[in-house]
């Protein structure tokens, strides 16, 4: 791996989103140990909150907007996909790994559930030290709504392009996107309209699938092709090798 990646992995690969904040800590070592034995380039990780955060956010319905006096469950929420980052960041480290922690909660805005800004530039520094800046969903300040929740597929939109990313993975707990059980290797904005597409039983404050291809969907618009692919191939994207997933791109 030598490029400028961006590798996102979802809440429901290194959690059980049935749960109350049970993180999979088998499946991050493992994660881990493929990502130590690739990377030599530029990487910055972005994970999902899983069933730490979104039964939080559910709860004190943080999307629908927060007025003085409920604000509680901001922190509350906050400290749940906290408690995962951290799991994330030390797993990573303990491989050897500089992997340090970003909250979007402290640099991130929102205006009407659209991230709007998001500092970067520490970022791009710490990737050019050759550290790996880990970010997660989050809850984080609304313009509109007081405050909302941010998912992982946002920030990867929003950040990608500032970031001058080459290539980006998604890894998750399925082969890619299926449509009548059968992955579907590419999808375009005018192949979208045709795909049958379901949505996750467990509880997603984000879009679940639907929300992740759309965010792909803009990335692809911004120049950047991306690709969802089962957790198994995380080493197969960072060597740049065929990951037999689902490419989101302009072109078939």
């Amino acid at each position: 791996m030598s490029d400028r990646l961006m590798l996102k992995v979802g809440g429901s690969v290194i959690t059980d989103k049935s749960g109350d904040c049970t993180i999979n800590h088998q499946q991050l070592e493992s994660i881990a140990v493929s990502i130590a034995r690739a990377i030599d380039g530029e990487l910055l990780v972005v994970h999902g909150a899983g069933s730490c955060g979104h039964p939080e956010a559910k709860q004190y319905r943080i999307n629908e907007g927060v007025t003085r006096g409920y604000a509680e469950g901001i922190s509350i929420t906050h400290y749940a996909v906290s408690k995962l980052n951290i799991a994330v960041v030390t797993a990573l480290r303990e491989q050897g790994i500089d992997a340090i922690g970003i909250h979007p909660l402290h640099v991130a805005y929102a205006n009407d559930r659209k991230l709007v800004s998001f500092e970067y530039r520490q970022l791009d520094q710490m990737l050019k030290l050759g550290m790996v800046p880990v970010i997660h969903g989050d809850v984080v300040m609304d313009h509109k709504r007081g405050s909302c929740i941010i998912s992982g597929d946002q920030i990867v939109r929003y950040l990608a392009p500032l970031l001058g990313m080459h290539r980006v993975g998604l890894a998750t707990d399925v082969p890619g996107v299926l449509d009548g059980g059968a992955v579907v290797p590419v999808i375009t904005p005018a192949s979208v309209p045709s795909l049958q597409i379901g949505s996750s039983s467990h509880t997603d404050v984000t879009g679940g699938m639907k929300g992740k291809i759309n965010e792909l969907l803009d990335l692809a618009k911004a120049g950047i092709e991306s690709e969802i692919f089962h957790v198994s191939h995380i080493s197969d994207f960072l060597f740049g090798r065929d990951c037999s997933g689902t490419k989101v791109s302009m072109k078939g």
